[in-house]
């Protein structure tokens, strides 16, 4: 592998894709588990960078207000609540634009690298509203007014960030616009990262002590994140991230993920007990936080945390939420460190407390009990390996069509193409399929394809992620934007026949019950088949098997 080189899989890619669905699928999930997704190590310099970036623009804006000062004397301002009010507002900037969450080669952003205002500024192109057919808002197409909202929630970070100090009206601005520009597009929304800076700005704006509503934000997020995790699924993520981590290149450590490496490609006791810990790690941080006594400096919680983060920063996990555990840390010192003597029940303002409890109580125990129906962000249930997500099967070359929408970004292979040769191009997105597959929803589709398609080889296989990354701008993991209100938007602006585009939509795990839902859809004819795969048949499958 060079700087600038992909990992090449152990086989010919373009061989590889004429071979059947079980083949292909076992090849490319013995390659994920020794070589994960094979991006070159330059990959890691863009994220690098970008992380400079974020940091170097939150140090700039705070240079831009005389209380806080320059980059030679943050070490006298950075936990100062100034300094963590613009940290909020320029991350929601930062994440709305497209340069956060969801950039950069590792998911499947080559040219351009980002996608984010490239699509919402631009009108045309396509949106998810929040109520189909709402006037104004409720189009499948970008128009004026979507973009004028959006223009509106950056001019109002820009003007908060430029200040010397935030207003009340650069507050309530963003707290009022940012929800009804979810409701023109959900993908502004969530890219906003809304659950956590979104929430934190209304404290900003209304709380009588925003400190304690900002604290409260962070808790709900480390308690939520690890009880998403209270399932099968953690430790197959365990396995996929450590297979594909920057700093876990060793053979023997990745074989031990596994149960027997390449027959059982099951998680192993080692990658088991690895998840117990990270969950436990992720409900010990708040209860930490929660337990030391006001007034007193959170030590243990601290220790705790940057444990907790760096572990994840450092596996560079695929949608490469870096400049997100960056701010959390953050946050975690300017508000329980900084001020250990602020109580939760110091919100001071009836409203927000009952914001809060709907926003970080009621929401996130809905997103558990009824996956269906919110987004796992809304939820707080991060990269638990139990997500909605969807694989879409073009027959032939019919995903050409796709180029009939307004996008920014062309066909993955295409971007690939200004680099590398077809068949670099070929292998390195088909790793997307082995990411899939080797996590425990993902082993659902080998006994989906089949219900699907006649003939697997007369079709390719795309990740749902990367269909909403070109068409959208913005993808993260979160399947319903790739479900079937975004198949109904590019069917009718892109026509494809029947049997050319197939798609299986797959639900996650709600709490309490042990199935997953899945819908299979043609793009022109509608249903074909739904039914619920169970979990613990999964579990026992390898994940490229096949069932009788």
């Amino acid at each position: 592998m060079g700087f600038f080189r992909p990992t090449p899989p152990p086989y010919d890619p373009l061989i590889w894709v004429k071979k059947p669905f079980a083949e292909r699928a076992r090849m490319v999930c013995d390659a994920w588990a020794m070589q994960g997704y094979g991006a070159p190590l330059g990959a890691l310099l863009f994220y690098a960078l970008k992380v400079g970036f974020y940091v170097g623009g939150w140090l700039f804006f705070c240079s831009l207000s005389p209380g806080l000062g320059g980059p030679s004397s943050v070490a006298t301002w950075w936990l100062r609540p100034l300094a963590f009010e613009k940290a909020i507002v320029w991350s929601m900037l930062f994440e709305s634009l497209g340069l956060g969450c969801g950039s950069g080669p590792l998911t499947a952003r080559y040219l351009p690298p980002i996608g984010g205002a490239l699509y919402f500024l631009w009108p045309g192109t396509t949106k998810l509203p929040l109520v189909p057919g709402l006037p104004l808002l409720g189009g499948r197409q970008r128009g004026p007014v979507d973009v004028a909202l959006y223009l509106s929630v950056v001019g109002f970070a820009v003007h908060a960030l430029a200040s010397p100090e935030p207003s009340f009206t650069d507050f309530v601005g963003l707290a009022a616009l940012v929800p009804l520009l979810g409701i023109a597009d959900k993908t502004v929304f969530l890219a906003a990262r809304a659950e956590h800076y979104w929430v934190t700005i209304v404290c900003f704006a209304f709380a009588g002590n925003w400190i304690a509503g900002a604290k409260a934000v962070e808790l709900a997020l480390w308690f939520w994140a690890g009880f998403s995790k209270l399932n099968h699924h953690f430790p197959t993520v365990i396995c996929v991230m450590t297979s594909n981590g920057p700093f876990t290149r060793f053979s023997w450590l990745r074989r031990r993920m596994y149960r027997s490496y390449p027959d059982d490609l099951r998680p192993s006791r080692l990658a088991t007990i690895l998840a117990h810990a990270g969950a436990s790690l992720e409900f010990g941080v708040p209860l930490a936080f929660v337990l030391t006594p006001l007034g007193t400096p959170p030590v243990v919680a601290v220790v705790l945390m940057l444990l907790l983060h760096g572990y994840i920063t450092s596996n560079v996990p695929m949608g490469v939420p870096i400049e997100w555990n960056v701010m959390v840390v953050y946050g975690g010192m300017a508000l329980f460190w900084a001020h250990p003597d602020v109580s939760l029940t110091a919100v001071g303002s009836a409203p927000v407390a009952l914001f809060l409890v709907v926003m970080l109580v009621a929401l996130p125990l809905l997103g558990n009990l009824f996956p269906s129906r919110l987004s796992f962000l809304m939820a707080m249930r991060y990269y638990a390996g139990n997500w909605a997500c969807s694989v879409w099967l073009f027959r032939g070359e019919s995903y050409r069509k796709l180029d009939r929408l307004t996008k920014a970004s062309p066909w993955v292979h295409d971007q690939l193409g200004r680099f590398y040769d077809r068949s670099t191009a070929v292998g390195l997105v088909g790793k997307v399929m082995g990411f899939r597959m080797m996590h425990l929803h993902g082993r659902a589709f080998s006994a989906l394809v089949p219900k699907a398609v006649a003939r697997f080889e007369d079709y390719e296989w795309v990740d749902g992620e990367l269909v909403a990354g070109m068409a959208l701008g913005w993808n993260f993991g979160e399947g319903h934007l790739h479900h079937e209100q975004l198949l109904t938007s590019i069917q009718a602006q892109c026509g494809f026949e029947e049997g050319e585009l197939r798609c299986i939509f797959l639900e996650a795990q709600p709490l309490g019950r042990s199935t997953l839902a899945y819908r299979i859809a043609d793009a022109k004819t509608g249903a074909v088949d739904r039914g619920v795969v169970d979990v613990a048949d999964l579990r026992a499958r390898q994940p490229w098997e096949v069932p009788a």
